[in-house]
């Protein structure tokens, strides 16, 4: 046995079924190790949508998606995705191929220092210097990777360090037992809570990786206490809930940050500052907070909590549940902006214009997807109107990076969703400028049987940037792009393509494309005059308290 050989049951010990990544020189003996074992390899056209598919496979699964690259050009090309993954809270692995060590030393061809590069977008990364360390790098890199806050971890591979024989064994994985809070901070918690008058939820991503959904919705009914959810937190509280408040994110001011205005209390669940900053929801820190999570709060000036309970999420509502005495009904302000979130929501359904408008492209995308079916958002002025009016019933069934922010993760990330749910519906839902960024991953897609439909909102540009420089300069520049035919890049592949030429098109070529038994993409052109529509609108927004 080599090392790469040894490296590779350590994977299958974690539980590893795919890897994602491209071949090269130096990862020759990785390949080979994997080719002799469980683990599929899914070769992918661009080691960034390989980095991708592991970072969605990590967020939807909590397991490390594990992405494989040769050295230099083909590290760097790496290097978006898992930043991404790192930011966003996703479990990833990443193993890179390296010269061998009797060249590190100086000038090498496509040589550079990967521990050293991907220090900075890793929480942990390693070597494997000699050949009997690789069971411990691998272990602890899934432990750490896995572990709260998830994210991505490194392990480089020098290619005649891979060839060495070697003796050894995957090292025993043991159990994570969960920690519980301390009943002193759940004591404080129930005490401010029972003392507010208009407590709100802030619920985030971190409910979700902790499995808390129900956990939070029975605490928020039990307690009568609204609930918003940041963009990376949809789906913990059903939106149907009378308490749900939808999505709280968007730079300009929306219905429900007036709700943040007249609260005196925000319980922060599973909150991540990074997911949204608190100073657009507590500019002038005069907001008392109870912060709810796996982990310490971050240090913010517009984040300071008057208590931190650290611990099991579910539980800790469990325990606050049993001992806040909050009688009194929810805020009837929240619920009136309720009204008038769902009113403007629901105020697009009949809407006929052309090109389609984004909230009525998005409402009836809602329409036909199943409360189970998966959207993957990409970036761009697209995400800004997911965000705002895509709604969701179950966690992790829309998925919007706004850690990292990268665009290309649509096309990718759906072909993680459809290997981790085979039975569900998936949406890729892009720009045509993030679609342009990794469409070469759609040739993988059709290859590995991964079928599910991209729709692209067609605007001949960068559209959220657009949408930024004329709020703030009063005029575009450098955004305009031409395009592909679309329909036609789509059958070159051996994909259906789809352009929708009237708003009544939508649904029906919706569905139809979705009942391919190949990958399908529709060109949708889309109106985003309505951006600077709600710019205006939010300008004039006022709070009548």
């Amino acid at each position: 046995m080599n090392t790469a050989e040894l490296l590779v049951r350590c994977l299958e010990n974690e539980g590893v079924k795919y890897v994602f990544g491209l071949p090269g020189e130096e990862n020759l003996h990785v390949l080979e190790a994997i080719a002799h074992s469980s683990i599929q390899f899914i070769t992918t056209r661009h080691e960034q949508g390989a980095a991708f598919m592991a970072d969605v496979y990590g967020r939807l699964t909590g397991k490390a998606g594990v992405c494989l690259s040769t050295l230099g050009p083909g590290a760097t090309n790496l290097m978006t995705g898992v930043a991404d993954a790192n930011l966003d809270g996703a479990p990833l692995v990443a193993i890179t191929g390296q010269v061998g060590t009797d060249r590190m030393h100086k000038e090498s061809h496509q040589y550079l220092d990967l521990v050293a590069m991907f220090a900075p977008v890793t929480k942990w990364n390693a070597q494997i210097v000699r050949p009997s360390i690789a069971p411990e790098v691998v272990r602890k890199a899934f432990k750490i990777s896995q572990t709260e806050k998830p994210g991505a971890v490194h392990i480089d591979v020098p290619e005649n360090i891979a060839a060495m024989p070697v003796t050894g064994e995957p090292l025993n994985k043991g159990d994570v037992e969960k920690t519980f809070a301390s009943f002193r901070s759940i004591e404080q918690a129930a005490q401010l809570i029972s003392q507010s008058k208009n407590p709100l939820i802030l619920v985030g991503n971190g409910a979700i990786r902790a499995n808390a959904s129900q956990a939070v919705t029975e605490f928020a009914t039990k307690m009568n206490i609204p609930v918003a959810n940041t963009f990376m937190g949809k789906g913990v509280i059903p939106y149907t809930h009378p308490l749900a408040l939808w999505a709280v994110g968007l730079q300009l001011r929306d219905y429900i940050n007036c709700g943040f205005d007249n609260t005196d209390l925000v319980i922060a669940i599973g909150y991540d500052l990074i997911e949204y900053s608190p100073k657009r929801w507590n500019p002038d820190s005069k907001i008392q907070i109870v912060h709810i999570s796996t982990s310490h709060a971050e240090i913010d000036s517009n984040y300071l909590p008057l208590v931190e309970v650290v611990g099991d999420i579910s539980d800790s509502l469990d325990e606050i549940l049993q001992r806040a005495d909050r009688t009194g009904k929810p805020d009837p302000y929240a619920l009136e902006l309720r009204d008038d979130i769902r009113a403007d929501y629901e105020k697009y359904a009949n809407d006929t214009g052309f090109p389609i408008k984004p909230q009525k492209l998005i409402y009836d995308l809602r329409q036909v997807m199943g409360e189970e079916d998966i959207v993957i958002c990409d970036v761009g002025a697209h995400k800004m109107w997911m965000a705002r009016h895509y709604h969701c019933e179950r966690p992790n069934t829309c998925l919007i990076s706004n850690g990292f922010a990268a665009m290309g993760i649509a096309i990718p990330g759906a072909i993680a969703a459809k290997l981790v749910a085979p039975q569900k519906q998936v949406v890729a839902v892009t720009g045509d400028g993030g679609f342009m960024m990794n469409c070469q991953e759609l040739e993988t897609a059709l290859r590995v049987g991964t079928n599910f439909v991209t729709i692209i909102f067609n605007d001949g540009g960068y559209g959220l940037i657009e949408w930024k420089q004329e709020n703030q300069m009063g005029r575009s520049a450098f955004v305009k792009f031409g395009n592909p035919d679309f329909v036609k890049f789509a059958e070159s592949m051996g994909l259906k393509g789809y352009r929708v030429e009237s708003t009544a098109d939508f649904i029906p070529t919706l569905k139809t494309a979705l009942a391919q038994n190949v990958p399908a993409v529709i060109d949708c052109p889309v109106d985003y005059r309505e951006n600077l529509r709600f710019t205006q609108k939010a300008g004039e927004l006022s709070c009548a308290i």
